[in-house]
């Protein structure tokens, strides 16, 4: 199979891997995600042992499944999916985060592949997943259809792609623009592109085009009080989806 040109944007690249080193520091400039994390865990957990009828009380409830999580990062979801039985990929364009990713994972006593590259390479070379986590990376590509295309050629008949974004809404310009990187600093200054935002029906339209049909959508929102994330039915800033690949589909 021939790769597909990248879809990966070079300046978001060059920005992540600045930050590499930051990525375990809760108090860091990723530290929105520790706190964002156990909402995504929550919904990535139930959804999958719902959907693939797999015991949620299991200790080790993925064991069998290969999942993938594109754009992975330092990490912070491929050690829970490892941790709950789940054989790993974990793929990012980044070298210097790979290096921070593997290095923890060592550190912590967790196998985990963990592999320098794209979507595009990891499509060519055929290779296949029952999970695909694409969580938080959408809004940073050049090309989303092209880079939904190629995540959707992985997942296997029956597999599950987890999608986790941002809608393009004044709503979400407001908040994830204005209020997360300018007010409250939760994000580096020009973390997110508001034009590269993705709404409900552009990723729909996507998906469905490769045979992968939007399950269940839950909006994600942010609660000053308790200072924690939770599911909700606003979908207008965060978002997060689970879709089905056809069990037709070749």
């Amino acid at each position: 199979m021939t790769a597909a040109a990248p879809s990966l944007d070079p300046s978001e690249v060059e920005k992540f891997s600045r930050m590499a080193a930051e990525w375990w520091n809760p108090k860091g400039k990723f530290g929105v995600l520790h706190v964002f994390n156990p909402v995504r865990l929550q919904y990535i957990k139930e959804q999958v042992c719902g959907r693939l009828g797999l015991d949620p009380f299991d200790r080790q409830p993925f064991a069998g499944l290969r999942f993938l999580d594109i754009g992975c990062g330092g990490g912070l979801l491929c050690e829970p999916m490892a941790r709950l039985g789940a054989t790993v990929v974990g793929v990012d364009p980044s070298e210097k985060n790979i290096k921070t990713a593997t290095v923890h994972a060592a550190e912590v006593g967790l196998d985990i592949d963990y592999r320098v590259g794209t979507a595009e390479d990891l499509a060519a070379a055929d290779e296949r997943f029952d999970v695909i986590l694409n969580m938080e990376v959408i809004e940073h590509v050049a090309d989303p259809a092209a880079y939904t295309r190629s995540c959707a050629a992985m997942l296997k008949p029956g597999g599950l792609m987890f999608v986790a974004t941002l809608n393009r809404t004044l709503k979400s310009f407001g908040l994830a623009i204005v209020g997360a990187e300018y007010v409250l600093g939760w994000l580096p200054k020009g973390t997110h592109q508001w034009e590269k935002f993705i709404t409900p029906e552009e990723l729909r339209g996507w998906l469905a085009a490769n045979q992968a049909d939007i399950r269940d959508e839950v909006g994600v929102t942010y609660s000053p009080f308790s200072g924690t994330w939770r599911k909700s039915r606003d979908m207008a800033v965060n978002y997060m989806v689970v879709a089905e690949k056809s069990a037709d589909a070749a």
